[in-house]
């Protein structure tokens, strides 16, 4: 909505010395006017400020009068309330009203007019606002804030406003950062001809002292649900001390707290109260409060007022400055958004947070003067954090920003100068989802479908499961459980029908933004209608009816349905994803059948239910709508399979992983034949069953192969597997047709491998058998590959081997003999591939022990002349 009565835009300048006669960035307001006058229109600069110099104060009146009033400024903000605060504190010292010369545009919310001289965005809107007008018409100046932070959206913001620049010669681009990235974003918003950077320009920190302290607990900051009740306990009780403790001191002292998410912000704030009573202002400050709780927490305290604990999330981390801090209690803790490919499940978890945004929480009690942090863990567990937060892109599900760049023309990001490239396999796997819904064509360029589904502000499936859903259940069925899911609230026991009935029933903060969410998505519903995105009705199953949260959910997630696993103990099911999950332990949903899952997440170990994965938010829908909702999973096959030596088939019908039913078939030949080479590809050649024969023969082969190279042929398991269908192919056939793996005899596909003409020297070079003196033929036994030795063994009785002076040599004279010398009961006497000098040492000793023990066997002294014999000495 448009305030303010006037239609023409103010050009009166700012007057920045009363703006920011107080602020650091006021020094800094030369240099960096320099600089974009030195760029001329379409100038480009970064800006280095620690929080609360001034800079997201200063620079964007600064913008409007240099452009006098040609266009309008659009400062980024990465949150609705830093940039509403952003804007409010702007207007309060411009003396002018709020929606005026400045103003606001958050989701759901507009404080700006055709007057507007400097409009305070979140990065979202501002991408839209691209999507739908790429030359920014009416816009002089973009200020990009708090781009160390490295949110997705602000990345693809820079890579977006760097083309702008080259397509606009009149544009101007700022960069704001807190941190030393500076020199990174210079260079992609520098010339883009010469090859020069933005000029950066530093502006000195205003830190006063700072007194660090450790108070680390005695239990555990997280298992496996997240962060700790007794931990939350814990930086409750420090919070109260070190405020009544900072209030002896100085009584105008607010205090911080920050914490990873809002039920954290919920738990301790309510154990504050509980502790203090009516002594302090105890308030929340987090992205699900309401915008009126947000502004009072971010306002300074009022004249004559209590002293103030705010509690709250990283929102106050960097983007706004809450006034009057001079005491921080830091958890060290912070989320982040994952993604589990394996899995396919994506989320915010908690970890530690890194140590740049821990010095920035810190930072915060010495912006106005003295200030104390208090952080809840200890100096080893500050040291091992990360440097940096993860930037967005790395670790983040990449399907809005891989729609966003599909519709700018530049798909998967190629060509695009972002600060970081999106990992390949994510956004591979982006790209088939919105290949999925119809949202880009197969070159990767958007769709007037996918287009449709930009302009909603939400994940490109929740967005398709609002309009199809729509269509389903109706618009405001469908928009309520799209506002539940994308607004993060937290389904009590996993139960998202109970958190919808929640939200209609009770009052609070919450409930209140989604009911304002839910109106937007209504109206965005109707206004599209139920065929906008561009689906087939004819190829639809067919409206649902009944249970709206679990059609809408399997809807916006068709590879999360997910069926009950038969089996005792606590529920398990497996999704369509081929994912296995159970829900909570006592959770209501655990005896449907069928669930369409909106949020499931890796357990830090093992879940109650041994999966693994943990179903946070689900709700029941029958197995015909389970069908509907994910119809292009579905598929009916004959599955063929080679187990336990014999091949076997089933027909299945399939809802991706899941199996609806199936029936024993007879397998067709191809069929079979697929199913026996998969699972020796799999599983290997172990799978079948080597004779005696096939299995030497196979060592024959590899000892002349490994000494003696081609012609002779690798027999090796890899070797095999690619030539299978070539050297196997009528066992193959008829281990297909239903012949039992132990009738199939490998020994004649191998000799097939012999090559020619070498093959007339095959038994010279690799003897099946070898004559020993006693006349005796003994098998030569070869190992295949993979075993350890690379030997031929013989083993025979030693009495058998008198005479035999020297091992005999294989493979054209390249490898000994090892012999396995037997006693007469055929144990091992001895290993030699020597005789020579077994014959002339160990013998005696062999033969001192064995002749009394075998006496009608012969040991003679010499070895040498004595006749070999398989048989007994002749009775006296």
């Amino acid at each position: 909505m448009s305030t303010g009565p006037s239609a023409t835009p103010d050009t009166q300048p700012f007057d920045l010395a009363a703006i920011g006669a107080d602020l650091a960035f006021a020094r800094s307001l030369p240099e960096l006017r320099k600089a974009l006058d030195a760029g001329g229109p379409s100038a480009a600069a970064v800006v280095q400020a620690p929080p609360g110099t001034g800079k997201t104060t200063m620079l964007p009146p600064l913008l409007a009068n240099l452009a006098g009033g040609e266009g309008r400024v659009v400062v980024t903000q990465p949150r609705r309330v830093a940039a509403r605060a952003a804007a409010r504190r702007l207007a309060s010292l411009d003396a002018s009203q709020l929606g005026g010369r400045v103003g606001y545009t958050v989701r759901g919310e507009r404080r700006a007019g055709a007057e507007t001289l400097v409009e305070f965005v979140t990065p979202g809107i501002l991408l839209r606002r691209l999507l739908a007008d790429p030359g920014l018409t009416g816009v002089a100046a973009v200020v990009l804030d708090e781009v160390h932070e490295r949110g997705l959206e602000t990345d693809l913001l820079v890579g977006m406003l760097a083309e702008v620049r080259q397509l606009r010669g009149d544009l101007q681009v700022v960069a704001m950062s807190a941190t030393v990235e500076a020199a990174r974003f210079a260079a992609l918003l520098g010339d883009p001809d010469g090859g020069r950077p933005a000029p950066v320009v530093d502006s000195p920190s205003v830190l006063h002292a700072l007194e660090v302290r450790w108070h680390p607990a005695t239990v555990s900051r997280l298992d496996d649900r997240g962060v700790t009740r007794a931990f939350l306990d814990h930086v409750a009780i420090t919070a109260a001390e070190a405020q009544e403790q900072a209030l002896r001191t100085d009584p105008s002292s607010d205090a911080l707290v920050f914490l990873p998410g809002a039920r954290e912000v919920a738990h301790v704030a309510a154990g504050l109260r509980h502790r203090l009573g009516a002594a302090m202002d105890v308030l929340e400050l987090h992205g699900q409060a309401g915008p009126a709780e947000q502004d009072r927490a971010v306002s300074g305290r009022l004249p004559g007022g209590k002293p103030r604990i705010i509690v709250s999330t990283d929102l106050a981390e960097s983007s706004l400055t809450v006034p009057g801090v001079r005491l921080v209690i830091d958890s060290g803790l912070a989320r982040e958004p994952r993604r589990d490919a394996a899995r396919g499940m994506a989320g915010l978890v908690t970890v530690s947070c890194a140590r740049a945004s821990a010095d920035q929480r810190a930072g915060r009690a010495a912006r106005q003067g003295p200030g104390t942090v208090v952080r809840c863990y200890s100096q080893q567990a500050f040291g091992a954090a990360p440097a940096h937060a993860t930037p967005e892109i790395r670790v983040a599900d990449l399907a809005g920003a891989a729609l966003t760049l599909a519709c700018w023309g530049s798909p998967g990001g190629q060509g695009l100068a972002l600060p970081d490239a999106p990992p390949q396999l994510a956004m591979d796997e982006a790209m088939e989802v919105l290949r999925e819904l119809g949202a880009v064509t197969p070159d990767g360029h958007a769709t007037a479908a996918g287009r449709v589904l930009a302009e909603i502000p939400a994940d490109p499936r929740l967005a398709r499961a609002l309009l199809d859903g729509a269509a389903d259940v109706g618009a405001q069925a469908a928009a309520e459980v799209v506002a539940a899911i994308a607004g993060d609230q937290r389904a009590p026991d996993a139960d998202l029908p109970r958190l919808l009935g929640r939200l209609r029933t009770e009052a609070g903060p919450a409930q209140r933004r989604w009911q304002e969410e839910t109106r937007r998505l209504e109206a965005l519903a109707r206004r599209h209608g139920p065929n906008a995105a561009g689906r087939n009705a004819a190829g639809r199953a067919g409206p649902a009816t009944g249970g709206a949260p679990g059609v809408v959910v399997a809807l916006a997630y068709p590879d999360r349905v997910a069926r009950l696993v038969p089996g005792d103990g606590p529920a398990r099911y497996l999704l369509s994803s081929g994912t296995r999950a159970g829900l909570p332990a006592g959770s209501s949903l655990g005896g449907h059948e069928w669930l369409a899952v909106a949020e499931v997440s890796r357990a830090g170990g093992r879940d109650a239910a041994g999966t693994g994965a943990v179903i946070r938010s689900a709700a029941p829908l029958t197995a015909a709508q389970a069908e509907h909702a994910a119809s292009h999973l579905l598929a009916e096959a004959v599955e063929a399979e080679f187990r336990q030596g014999r091949v076997t088939a089933r027909k299945v019908r399939r809802l991706g992983a899941i199996v609806l039913a199936e029936t024993p078939v007879r397998p067709t030949p191809e069929a079979g034949r697929a199913a026996v080479s998969a699972a020796l590809r799999r599983d290997g050649l172990a799978l079948l069953e080597w004779s005696t024969a096939a299995r030497d023969f196979r060592g024959r082969l590899a000892l002349l192969h490994r000494e003696l190279g081609g012609p002779w042929p690798d027999v090796s398991d890899g070797a095999l597997l690619q030539r299978l269908d070539e050297w196997l192919g009528p066992e193959l056939q008829a281990l297909a047709e239903g012949a039992a793996v132990a009738r199939v005899d490998l020994a004649r596909p191998l000799r097939n491998l012999l090559p020619w003409p070498d093959a007339a020297r095959f038994d010279e070079l690799a003897p099946e058998w070898l004559e020993v003196p006693s006349g005796s033929r003994i098998r030569v036994s070869y190992p295949v590959p993979g075993e350890e030795t690379t030997r031929p063994v013989v083993a025979v009785k030693l009495q058998e081997c008198f005479g035999l002076a020297e091992s005999p040599r294989l493979a054209g004279g390249r490898v000994p003999v090892l012999f396995h010398l037997l006693s007469p009961a055929r144990r091992p006497l001895a290993v030699t591939d020597d005789l020579t000098s077994f014959w002339s040492g160990p013998y005696a000793q062999v033969r001192a022990e064995m002749r009394g023990r075998y006496p009608r066997h012969p040991w003679p002294e010499d070895p040498w002349a004595a006749p070999a014999t398989a048989r007994t000495n002749r009775r006296n």
